[in-house]
């Protein structure tokens, strides 16, 4: 079995003819110069940071707002059949 290399791949080296994407750590080496200042994540790191907590608490907002309108839709409705049977 040693003699077929195809045992030793994985399917994406099988299949996937595209080449590999470059490692965060390769291009983050890029980007600071060579210094160590912290590159690209350390400049954009902290205002990234923050926007993405704002659009997380915006969204769990709206969706405690929409569950709270279909829960009181679904209260609405189971009221308004068992009002009829009365």
């Amino acid at each position: 079995m040693s003699g077929n290399n195809s045992y030793g791949s994985s399917w994406a080296d099988q299949w996937d003819h595209n080449p590999d994407p470059m490692p965060v750590a390769a291009n983050s080496n890029k980007n600071t110069g060579g210094g160590g200042g912290g590159g690209v994540a350390g400049k954009y790191g902290k205002k990234v940071g923050v926007k993405t907590k704002e659009v997380a608490v915006t969204g769990a907002k709206k969706v405690k707002h929409g569950a709270s309108v279909g829960i009181q839709w679904i209260k609405d409705k189971y009221h308004k059949t068992t009002a009829q049977k009365h």
